[in-house]
């Protein structure tokens, strides 16, 4: 059986400078830069941003027209404050507000914004999932 984890989540962008400058603002720190890619790390996992054609090359797509996917990618939080905070940093930032945090039908609290990309990340408070002290969930 294989094991169930996600190693990296790539995402592409259309300007990889306006990208990092979003996700500085986010107090978020690259661990390793190379030609035309950035890399941060998660906490046992890397996230990177990759410019949309290069992307498309390197899928073996050279030419396609890349978008975001139906997907959402989350962060928890160990407060509603803290989702608050982190919502209204992201706005500052240059994300767009979708859905301004809420309590939730779950039991939680989240909101959802998009980078300048368009990609999609909610941001919760789920009482239901503890985090431990680095923020990972329990």
């Amino acid at each position: 059986m294989k094991p169930q984890r996600i190693t990296l989540v790539t995402l592409g962008v259309a300007d990889l400078e306006r990208a990092r400058a979003f996700y500085a603002a986010l107090g978020w720190e690259p661990q390793e830069t190379n030609p035309g890619v950035i890399f941060y790390d998660l906490g046992g996992m890397k996230m990177g941003l990759f410019g949309l054609d290069p992307l498309a090359e390197d899928q073996g797509r050279k030419g396609a027209a890349l978008g975001t996917g139906a997907m959402t990618l989350a962060q928890n939080f160990d407060s509603r404050a803290a989702v608050d905070a982190a919502f209204a940093q992201a706005l500052a930032a240059g994300a767009t507000a979708l859905k301004t945090p809420e309590a939730v039908f779950w039991g939680g609290y989240s909101g959802y914004y998009a980078d300048p990309d368009g990609h999609v990340w909610e941001l919760a408070h789920n009482p239901f999932w503890p985090l431990d002290a680095e923020g990972r969930l329990a």
